[in-house]
């Protein structure tokens, strides 16, 4: 099959242009009933995007929640997903959302370590155990986070309690094949280094794969391939989601992705 069809979602998401500036919206909306509970705009790093949003309970936090969001690593920033800090505040969790310099200004390796960077920095900020989140491109990057290879400190790595990568890439090298690589400029060396699935040395940070049950093909064998490659992942296919509409549940404290992320921490 053609790579850049087998990777396609919008064309294959009924009414997909809406979803966009509806994030957008919710997001604003949330962020201004937040109040003095969200600090936004903290200062990782000194690159443009390097910022995060942080949202903070009621009271002391549980823990942190990193969501990390996607975009094929060419698109979004941490504005368009405030909403979907709701479930995991409404456990007690503080929830920071970073956005990060994006291809082809950053490459996908540079951009893994700059979610580094974004996590130390708040866990700096928030104690507790951390419980990672990432969709798509974000699910790669969360999914990074497990690798042995990415420089973590000691203190970090030791507090990570469970990544939860919703629709992830986790083998690079079939995005060879798309005209996305214009941005993304890798080779097959740097496919397989940034290429989750193909670590072998890890932190085995309990692993739960999500992916939406209506997604496209090459997604489902992307969130396959992890939960099959890595002993420390599991798998849950969500019934009726697709790739837009996957995340929605994070917005709600009893949904199954919510409780998939933080429930037994």
């Amino acid at each position: 099959m053609d790579a850049d069809r087998a990777y396609a979602n919008a064309e294959f998401i009924e009414d997909a242009a809406a979803y966009p500036p509806r994030w957008a919206e919710k997001a604003a909306a949330f962020r201004a009933a937040r109040g003095g509970r969200v600090r936004l705009d903290l200062a990782w790093g000194g690159g443009a995007r390097q910022r995060l949003d942080l949202f903070e309970p009621e009271g002391a936090p549980a823990g942190l929640v990193v969501f990390v969001h996607g975009g094929y690593w060419r698109a979004f920033d941490k504005s368009f997903w405030s909403h979907l800090a709701a479930g995991p505040l409404a456990y007690g969790w503080a929830v920071a959302m970073p956005s990060y310099t994006l291809c082809p200004e950053a490459r996908i390796g540079e951009i893994t370590r700059e979610i580094a960077a974004a996590l130390a920095f708040a866990a700096a900020e928030v104690a507790g155990p951390i419980a990672l989140a990432g969709h798509s491109a974000g699910g790669h990057l969360v999914a990074r986070m497990n690798c042995a290879d990415l420089a973590l400190s000691e203190a970090v790595a030791g507090r990570l309690a469970r990544i939860v990568p919703i629709s992830p890439l986790s083998d690079l090298r079939p995005l060879l094949e798309t005209k996305m690589n214009d941005d993304f400029r890798m080779d097959m060396v740097e496919a397989a280094a940034e290429s989750p699935l193909l670590h072998e040395a890890r932190r085995a940070v309990p692993t739960h794969v999500w992916v939406g049950a209506e997604e496209r093909p090459a997604f489902l064998d992307q969130a396959r391939w992890l939960a099959e490659g890595w002993e420390e992942a599991r798998l849950t296919i969500a019934p009726g989601r697709h790739h837009f509409d996957v995340i929605e549940a994070l917005e709600h404290p009893d949904s199954p992705l919510t409780e998939a992320l933080l429930a037994g921490l």
